[in-house]
């Protein structure tokens, strides 16, 4: 039997693993997803389908986690798409420049756009923390810029891990009630 995929059954069938739901989502919801990872990699267009691929994937990897009384699936994509996009950008700053010594030019160009994406990121991070307290903030950069272990952070700063995740879980909750605020006056 055939099922008809469509705006009342998609989440099901792609809970199920069904790929024309997956090709629904990309017809419906392809040119938002791409607008939101071009957004963000404007200066990587070679950069941006690998991460739509890669956004398409983890859609289709998590979607058990959607929740539909907690967000709408529009938003939670684009926010997948964010934070994939942000990823690559990261990943991009971490790979090592090659450097040829008769393409000078270009690896001035390189370093340029290194610094570009490292102010975009900086901003995105300082936007997206900016409803935390100081400490709160520490404590993400701790954890996800430095990428320290829990344990490193509870020494360093002397709290404990349950509190810290406590702190951690509540700042994140801010950061989405933000995203999602941000998301609706867009």
């Amino acid at each position: 039997m055939m099922v008809r995929i469509g705006e009342e059954n998609y989440i099901q069938q792609l809970r199920i693993h069904n790929e024309k739901a997956l090709l629904y989502v990309i017809d419906e919801y392809g040119g938002l997803l791409m607008a939101v990872i071009q957004k963000h990699l404007y200066y990587l267009p070679e950069r941006q389908e690998e991460c739509f691929d890669d956004v398409l994937l983890k859609i289709w990897q998590n979607i058990s986690e959607f929740d539909e009384q907690k967000n709408t699936f529009k938003n939670w994509a684009a926010a997948i798409a964010r934070y994939r996009a942000i990823d690559y950008l990261r990943q991009y700053r971490r790979e090592p420049a090659a450097v040829d010594i008769e393409n000078t030019v270009i690896a001035w160009e390189d370093r340029a756009l290194e610094r570009i994406v490292e102010e975009e990121l900086s901003r995105e991070m300082e936007k997206m923390l900016s409803c935390l307290t100081p400490s709160d903030q520490e404590l993400f950069m701790k954890l996800y810029v430095q990428e320290q272990t829990m344990e490193q952070v509870s020494q360093d700063t002397g709290i404990k891990k349950e509190a810290i995740y406590n702190r951690v879980s509540r700042g994140k909750k801010k950061i989405r009630r933000q995203c999602s605020a941000e998301k609706r006056i867009v």
